[in-house]
């Protein structure tokens, strides 16, 4: 079940990466809010296919569940709950506002994740 996907493994810095000069040097209407939690649902998809061999549609499932219940957590304002709402990367990992429309760029992304599997594996056939 463990195991180490370098591909996976590449592709989880490179997204990471994006993410971050997104985080600190984009703030705009479009890419920061919408393609930052697409491409965040492909992150943890990839990072967790580096490290454990677990089926694409599990690993997609999981994914997007955690990532609705994150949501799901701002709505409720837990950052605040916890009482880490002055520490700014707290603010930014777990996030402080819902918003309806990133559950659907959550289920965008894993959609992306689906297509990619799914041309892989029918490219190797």
């Amino acid at each position: 079940m463990i195991v180490f996907n370098k591909t996976y493994f590449i592709l989880s810095l490179l997204l990471f990466f994006i993410e971050v000069f997104i985080a600190v040097f984009i703030h705009d209407a479009i890419v920061r809010p919408y393609i930052g939690d697409l491409l965040v649902v492909i992150l943890l998809y990839c990072m967790i296919r580096s490290v454990l061999n677990v089926s694409v549609w599990k690993t997609c499932w999981f994914v997007l569940a955690f990532s609705f219940l994150i949501e799901l957590l701002q709505y409720f304002n837990i950052v605040t709950f916890l009482g880490l709402q002055d520490y700014a990367l707290a603010r930014v990992v777990i996030g402080t506002s819902f918003q309806w429309i990133d559950l659907i760029a959550y289920t965008a992304g894993i959609i992306i994740v689906l297509l990619v599997e799914s041309w892989k594996a029918s490219d190797v056939k």
